[in-house]
């Protein structure tokens, strides 16, 4: 006879607090009304703009990783986060390498 799942579910870690919860959601709301104040009172130029949103994103993306998703946690989270780092790597480097042959392949001109 096999046991309940609630006590299956007893085994595994906690995901987390209450304060790690309420910090994530707090950084994550604040990452979303920095560039929608910057957007509405017209605060940068347009690449300024663009760059501020992309950085954002990227911030608001690892908040949501590490407070939410729990990377940091469990016990292969030291290989989670070093595997998400290289695949970000990889991401960079080809996205970069693309951009650099579309900007600068003069056969094409």
């Amino acid at each position: 006879m096999s046991k309940p799942h609630t006590e299956s579910h007893n085994n595994h870690e906690s995901h987390g607090s209450l304060k790690s919860y309420i910090i994530g959601f707090a950084l994550s709301i604040l990452l979303t009304i920095i560039p929608l104040v910057v957007v509405m009172n017209h605060m940068l130029g347009k690449t300024g703009t663009l760059v501020l949103i992309l950085l954002m994103a990227v911030l608001q993306f690892g908040v949501q990783l590490f407070f939410f998703m729990h990377v940091r946690e469990g016990e292969n989270a030291r290989w989670n986060v070093m595997a998400l780092l290289f695949g970000l790597v990889i991401l960079v480097t080809i996205v970069a390498g693309s951009i650099w042959i579309m900007t600068y392949n003069t056969v094409a001109h």
